[in-house]
Order: C-alpha cells, then sequence, then structure tokens
C-alpha cells in the first residue's frame, strides 16, 4: 500500500481490536499560483488591516469572534476552543453495520485507505466478511483535534474509510423545487432506455483526468521553455429543446458509430 500512514490506531469492533493505519485515498492536485509584486516579481505578503482606521493589526492583536447579529460578536479565546476539542482517542469503533443502499451517496464525502498493522488475519478476515454480507460500518474517531463519523467498507480486498457528512450539511431532494411539466411519453422513455443500453460499459478510471489543470501545465512549460503557448479550441454544444429529438440525434449518432466499428 503506497503513500506514508496518516494516523495510527485500533479499530474496535465490540470486543475486538484489529491494529491499522490510516492512508489517504485522494490527493488535492490543485494548480496553485503565487501572487508576485508585479516590478520584481517578488512574492508578496498579505496583511491584516483595520478597514476604518486603514492601519495594520497584528497576529497578537486579532481574535476570534462569531457574529450571532450584526456587529455583535461573541470573542472566543485559544483556550476555549481548546477546552471543546474531542479528547484524544486512538480507536476507531464501529457501532453497527448497515446495507450499503442505505447510505445516499451526499452523505460520503472523503476515503481513506486502512492498512493492517500487525493483526493481518484479523484484518483480512474483516475485509471478506464484509464483502460476503454487503454490509458498511457505521464508524466513529478522532483524528487530528476533530471528531469524524465515517462508513468501514471492503474495496479490492482492503479496508476503506470514508468520511460521512453531519446531517446538517446533507440537503434532502424533497427540498427541491417541484419539477414543472409533462412525464415523459412511453416514446421518449423507450428511446431513453435505449440509450442508456448503447452505452452500457464498465467504468474506467483512465479515461477521466483534470482537463483543466492539463491545459494550464501545458501552457505553463511551454512558456517555461520560450516557446510560443498553443491553445486548443473549447468546443460548445448548441441548444436544444426537443427530448424527444435529442434522444433520436443521440440514438442515430451511436447506430452510425456501431456500423462504422
Amino acid at each position: 500500500m503506497a503513500g506514508r500512514a496518516i494516523w495510527k490506531g485500533l479499530l474496535k469492533i465490540g470486543s475486538t481490536t484489529i491494529p491499522v493505519k490510516l492512508y489517504s485515498a485522494v490527493a488535492d492536485r490543485t494548480v496553485r499560483f503565487h501572487l508576485l509584486d508585479d516590478k520584481h516579481l517578488m512574492r508578496v505578503k498579505q496583511h491584516m488591516v483595520n478597514p476604518d482606521s486603514d492601519e495594520e493589526v497584528t497576529n497578537q492583536e486579532i481574535k476570534k469572534g462569531y457574529e450571532i447579529e450584526p456587529g455583535k460578536f461573541v470573542i472566543l479565546t485559544d483556550e476555549d476552543l481548546e477546552s471543546l476539542e474531542p479528547k484524544p482517542s486512538r480507536e476507531i469503533e464501529v457501532s453497527e453495520f448497515v446495507p450499503p443502499e442505505s447510505i445516499n451517496q451526499q452523505w460520503y464525502e472523503r476515503p481513506y485507505y486502512i492498512g493492517p498493522d500487525g493483526d493481518v488475519q484479523g484484518y483480512f478476515a474483516l475485509a471478506e466478511a464484509l464483502e460476503n454480507r454487503k454490509r458498511e460500518g457505521i464508524a466513529r474517531w478522532v483524528m487530528r483535534n476533530k471528531s469524524y463519523i465515517g462508513a468501514l467498507r471492503s474495496q479490492d480486498g482492503y479496508l476503506v474509510l470514508v468520511t460521512l457528512r453531519n446531517a446538517a450539511e446533507v440537503i434532502s431532494a424533497r427540498e427541491l423545487p417541484t419539477p414543472a411539466g409533462r412525464a415523459p411519453s412511453a416514446k421518449e422513455l423507450n428511446m431513453a432506455e435505449q440509450l442508456v443500453g448503447m452505452l452500457e460499459g464498465e467504468f474506467d478510471a483512465s479515461e477521466f483526468e483534470d482537463e483543466y489543470r492539463k491545459r494550464v501545465m501545458e501552457f505553463i512549460e511551454r512558456k517555461a521553455k520560450g516557446q510560443a503557448p498553443k491553445l486548443s479550441a473549447v468546443k460548445t454544444k448548441r441548444k436544444t429543446t426537443s427530448l424527444d429529438s435529442v434522444l433520436a440525434k443521440s440514438l442515430e449518432s451511436l447506430k452510425k458509430g456501431k456500423r462504422a466499428a
């Protein structure tokens, strides 16, 4: 398992504990830029300024406050915030196992790989049991002074822990405006099902990449070498209004492609 462990502890299920390590399953590849002085190309620094007096405020003079009404704040000190932090723990405690379909996709947030840290047999036994029973564990743990809740699942023979958003962050589809208009006709539904059927396939992650990041890095590389940057044209699609015509054109295009192949 590649990468360096970011956390070590015990996976606890009832009275059973399994030593584990936590690894990041995703990496931030965002292109980041530095702010430079236009004349000297030196990095510039940002300063905190009082908007009324235009005077600089030092770090020692800055306080944290929560606005309870316009212009009125509750001040919290570092000691206040430290007292509210959860107690440190080295346990990922699983409280129950649920069917995966009982957790809607919008609840999932950040994935982590869980690797064994000693009890290899117990680790892989649990991964296989989750796969066989088609279940995910609901887990709670503390990491870097923050409490988390997550879903423990089996993937490719390994354990994966995905943090879950809290209830206040998840918006139910029932809160969305009710769509206006008619229901699809039998013909439109049939054509839509044909379209789905003709595009059925297996997910290939290698086909998906950050096109913007790729374009930016290629642009930077050419400028760094003193070459004239080349920009490929961005394609735009013509708007259509008829669902019937959209589906018909899509199906015809797919059929032509299959005949040509």
